[in-house]
């Protein structure tokens, strides 16, 4: 599966690339996370529960940033098992761009599922992605718009 999709959020580009480095942040922008436990400024661990159409599981995985060129661009990877549910595995590549006052997140993710998750089909899949991708980041700009006030 591959998805690519830019946003842009309301806030310059260090506070945008602060805050996806943020621990809180991401919990609370992270849909269905339950724990986030960071173990270094590059490794993660999640727990998140998800429902692809009729498959809802909770979710343990690691995800390791690896900062290429911050605040401009960094990649992450990372993988995680949902028991019977299945597995995904996967990576993307990120890229900040300032615009003014504003920030467009350029990003394109690669995955890979197996399990019940892959037997939905790639459409359901696909589509459930990007819903929790807008999720996402409609959370993390209106987190980020909060603490300029």
């Amino acid at each position: 599966m591959e998805l690519e999709d830019e946003i842009t959020i309301s806030a310059p580009r260090d506070k945008v690339y602060a805050g996806l480095n943020d621990r809180e942040i991401l919990k609370q922008c992270i849909p269905g996370c339950d724990e986030l436990i960071k173990h270094s400024d590059t490794e993660l661990e999640a727990k998140v529960v998800l429902k692809i159409g009729p498959v809802k599981a909770k979710f343990s995985g690691d995800v390791t940033l690896d900062p290429v060129n911050p605040p401009e661009n960094f990649s992450l990877t990372g993988e995680g098992s949902g028991g019977i549910a299945g597995f995904a595995k996967g990576g993307a590549d990120v890229e900040l761009v300032e615009n003014g006052d504003e920030t467009i997140i350029r990003y394109a993710a690669k995955a890979d599922v197996g399990g019940k998750i892959a037997q939905l089909g790639s459409r359901l899949v696909v589509s459930t992605s990007k819903k929790l991708a807008g999720q996402f980041f409609e959370k993390f700009a209106e987190v980020l718009n909060e603490q300029e006030q």
